[in-house]
């Protein structure tokens, strides 16, 4: 309840000051029955169940006074009960707690009588600080009106403040931008009820910029030139900062913009020009160490056609590249687009595989883009959206992180209650970060303006001799400027958004919360810092010793759209019936990778082979359909359509989706394509004829031994016969006999034991022994002998014709290459001349090449990679052989567009 309260004290202060002696306030009624026994008038707030109470309570229904504003009561109660008005009003707590805010100094609250369940909360559809409030307790209080002077006393004595003159510069056809100024008025009225002791008081005095760069330019001259603002608030967009930021250095006015966020204000940087919201560049490492956490390589931003979406795209371009993400489309949509403009950029965005988006623009044509992508089915399962503004249902949001207070709980209800009051007819209204940050610049400023006092608050003329100068060369220049720019870069204090204060003009990032909303409602899933990188709470970003983070573990788990759990991969096949064109070229020379067949009657054409049937292992091994046709590269009359080169360079003209087939992975194709492991062992190599070189001769039977170990041999065999003789012939009778006798018998015996028919016997023990030796030894050197005679006499000989390169080109010799293929500059490098270059198409002629051999038309070698030499060699393998050297390329593999997704499914499927 609300009662008038006498002054008891005989001193006379200002309203504004503080007084010197202590106020003696009581309220002049302090019971509800004195209210009834008087028959006094007292208000009630407009629809509220508190005139059912009072009524119980035994009031006179005629003496309850509705009121729908607090406007409307503070009147009433200067009316007195007598005049119209009313002595007393009954209201909910919270309700008086935010009317006794406003006219603190005039009025008090009696103590509780009344008990109720207090507030609650059907529904949020959005994050807020009260989402975890099941209730809050209330009362019906009674509270009492005090008038602190005499009025005609009161008046007399009043001492003024000093009025600073403040402009704002807003484009108030914008909801958001009303909401701004709201708490913009609600800044200044809190800051100087909390200290009513300060000389200074802002006054504003605001101008529409009416959506317009030069109208928001014009605003700020006028305010300048004829207000003669000492700082501008505002304005909206970072376009118009950009024009305002040029006057305010100017004149020496601060420019602080609550709201102008893009990267490209700061390389316009003026040190009259004050950032109190965060610059969109600051999140975008963010952004990419969740694309990073979740393996996503692909992101196509989505933003609005004006310098707030451009400014980020730089930046966040170079973000994702850092994580090696890659941008292959961007998405621009015009803030006057229409909804079918919008849908037919989302219809354009569903043909392609890429399913992460980032969408960066202002909230109003945010919501308008997922209302239609919700419409066209682009929020279902698969899909992911990363907001740089809040999130929407399905998506993950990234924004600064504002602590939760109990001081901006109950600005959040005040300024609710007040803005419905003073905007009834902007329904849905809900503060937003940039709301916050101008509360908190409104507070800056108010402070930094009572820091430098009143003494300077003039404007000196310009220093223009010129008669005939414009306004804007005779614009003024601001005394008090620079004192205002030194004490708003030293002004820090505690805001509702947290820790405020300025760093070389800009508001510095802090923590960043990443927040996935879903039907039932938003939730926060981590922080990000930039410093630390991810975490799931601020407590283990402060705790951790790791230096950066982007692992998914660092967050909770998150709902994407469709509800789902599973983490979306982040690219698909469109799924409006499209299948891959797969470009596979012609025919090779070596037909077993790849096979064309073409059936006439369907007029379809049928594609085998080796490096086909790869692709298809490949395909069916992934754990996700794909849907694909076979394209040959050919003309009509079924003939090659061109080189390998020109083939692949198809996929880079968007013609093929991808080509399979025996193509070879080498550096200049790389520049514009990407290609999958290689399937097969690379390298350029050389074939040549082979020579039988057996020696047909008479005496190959000599071949085996040397001339050296034949005359050993030999030598040895005469020994031991002169020494078995030496030993038999005295006991021995056939070693006895004439001198013929003996030496015959001796060599026969040596040289019979080469082949084991010695018929002689051996008497004395000695000869025994060198006997045995001797024929182990004899054992020995025949076994070899017939081993290695039987070598030379049965297996081929087989050496190449040519061994070296150097030679082939020193004889000038003709030399093979097959036909469109890279290896003909690969030859041409290595020096051969070009009129010594031959190509064939298939392994047959280039057989019949070899076989005419150099001299008449024919080749002395071939080049070719090292998969077709190993077909060619299956088919001639006792005419042909492989030499090195080998020149290294990087082998056969599948071809796709660069940052394709499939490159690294496909390779790992390769692998396996």
């Amino acid at each position: 309840m609300v009662f008038r309260c006498a002054d008891l004290n005989t001193k006379l202060y200002c309203q504004f000051n503080k007084p010197t002696h202590s106020q003696q306030l009581q309220p002049e009624v302090t019971d509800v029955n004195d209210l009834i026994k008087r028959g006094e008038y007292v208000g009630y707030h407009e629809g509220s169940f508190v005139a059912g109470i009072l009524l119980e309570l035994g009031f006179d229904e005629s003496k309850l006074v509705m009121y729908n504003s607090f406007e409307k009561c503070d009147e009433l109660f200067s009316k007195g009960s007598g005049n119209g008005g009313i002595s007393a009003a009954f209201d909910e707590a919270p309700y008086m707690k935010l009317f006794l805010s406003k006219y603190c100094s005039k009025y008090t609250m009696i103590e509780p009588t009344f008990k109720t369940a207090g507030f609650g909360f059907v529904s949020f559809t959005s994050l807020s600080p009260f989402l975890s409030v099941a209730h809050v307790s209330a009362w019906i209080y009674m509270f009492i009106c005090f008038q602190v002077f005499p009025k005609e006393l009161a008046m007399s004595q009043i001492t003024t403040f000093i009025p600073v003159n403040v402009g704002v510069v807003l484009d108030l056809d914008y909801l958001e931008a009303n909401i701004a100024l709201s708490c913009i008025n609600m800044a200044i009225s809190d800051f100087y009820a909390n200290h009513g002791d300060y000389k200074t008081r802002m006054v504003l005095t605001t101008r529409d910029s009416k959506k317009d760069v030069v109208g928001a330019a014009a605003a700020a001259l006028d305010l300048i030139k004829n207000v003669e603002v000492q700082a501008i608030l505002g304005p909206t967009t970072s376009m118009q900062a950009d024009f305002v930021i040029g006057l305010g250095e100017k004149a020496q006015v601060p420019i602080i913009s609550f709201s102008a966020s893009s990267p490209s204000l700061t390389s316009t940087r003026s040190p009259y020009f004050f950032r109190a919201t965060q610059n969109d560049s600051s999140q975008v490492n963010g952004i990419g160490a969740l694309v990073q956490a979740f393996g996503w390589k692909e992101a196509v931003p989505i933003y609005m056609d004006n310098e707030y979406g451009e400014g980020i795209i730089p930046y966040l371009t170079d973000a994702l590249q850092a994580v090696d993400a890659h941008v292959p489309y961007r998405s621009v949509i015009s803030p006057s687009a229409t909804d079918d403009q919008i849908a037919e950029e989302l219809y354009k965005l569903m043909t392609m595989q890429t399913r992460v988006f980032i969408v960066h623009m202002f909230p109003s044509l945010g919501a308008r883009v997922f209302a239609k992508a919700q419409e066209i089915g682009m929020m279902s399962g698969g899909y992911v959206w990363i907001m740089t503004d809040g999130p929407t249902v399905g998506a993950l949001g990234i924004k600064p992180y504002i602590p939760k207070t109990t001081e901006l709980g109950n600005f959040r209800l005040r300024w609710k209650m007040k803005f419905q009051q003073d905007k009834a007819d902007m329904v849905d209204a809900e503060l937003n970060i940039y709301a916050l940050q101008a509360y908190d610049a409104t507070v800056a400023l108010a402070m930094a303006i009572e820091k430098t006092g009143t003494a300077n608050l003039g404007f000196r003329d310009a220093n223009v001799s010129n008669t005939s100068a414009t306004d804007l060369e005779n614009l003024g220049i601001s005394q008090n400027g620079p004192n205002l720019l030194r004490a708003l870069s030293n002004t820090s204090f505690k805001g509702l958004t947290g820790d405020f204060f300025f760093n070389n003009g800009q508001l510095q990032p802090s923590a960043f919360e990443i927040v996935n909303m879903n039907a039932n409602g938003g939730r926060r899933i981590g922080f990000w810092m930039p410093t630390k990188g991810l975490a799931k709470t601020l407590n283990s970003i402060a705790n951790t010793t790791s230096t950066y983070s982007t692992s998914k573990s660092s967050l909770a788990p998150v709902i994407w759209a469709g509800d789902s759990t599973s983490i979306p991969k982040g690219w698909e096949i469109p799924t409006n019936g499209k299948k891959l064109r797969i470009g596979v070229p012609s025919p090779s020379t070596f037909g077993q990778f790849v096979k064309e067949k073409t059936d006439l009657n369907s007029n379809t054409t049928t594609v085998t082979g080796y490096s086909i049937a790869i692709f298809e292992a490949a395909v069916d091994s992934l754990p996700y359909a794909i849907t694909y046709e076979y394209i040959p590269f050919v003309k009509p009359d079924g003939k090659p359509a061109g080189t390998y080169n020109d083939l692949v360079y198809q996929v880079y003209l968007k013609k093929y989706d991808a080509v399979v087939g025996d193509t070879t992975i080498i550096a200049n194709r790389s520049k514009y394509v990407d290609f999958t492991l290689p399937y097969t062992e690379s390298g350029v190599s050389m074939i040549v004829p082979i020579k039988d070189s057996r020696n047909k001769n008479a005496w190959v039977f000599l071949k085996p031994l040397t001339w050296d170990l034949w005359f050993t041999s030999f030598c040895f065999f005469v020994f031991i016969g002169f020494v078995v003789w030496v030993l038999e012939h005295g006991i021995n009778e056939d070693f006895q006999g004439s001198p013929s006798h003996q030496i015959g018998t001796s060599f026969w015996f040596s040289f019979s034991t080469m082949v084991f028919a010695h018929r002689e016997r051996v008497v004395s023990n000695l000869a025994r022994i060198v006997v045995t030796i001797w024929c182990f030894v004899v054992l020995i050197l025949t076994q070899s002998y017939t081993a290695s005679l039987s070598s030379l006499l049965t297996v081929q000989q087989l050496q190449p014709t040519v061994t070296n390169v150097d030679e082939l080109i020193k004889k000038g010799e003709f030399v093979g290459y097959p036909e469109s293929s890279f290896v003909l500059e690969i030859l041409k490098n290595l020096g051969f001349d070009e009129s010594r270059l031959m190509a064939y198409n298939t392994p047959e002629e280039c057989d019949g090449l070899f076989s005419r051999g150099s001299g008449n038309g024919g080749i002395a070698a071939a080049f070719e990679e090292v998969p077709y030499i190993k077909f060619f060699l299956s088919m001639y393998c006792s005419k042909y052989t492989m030499i090195k050297p080998t020149f290294k390329t990087g082998g056969f593999g599948f071809v796709f567009p660069i940052g394709s997704p499939l490159v690294a499914d496909v390779s790992r499927a390769v692998l396996r």
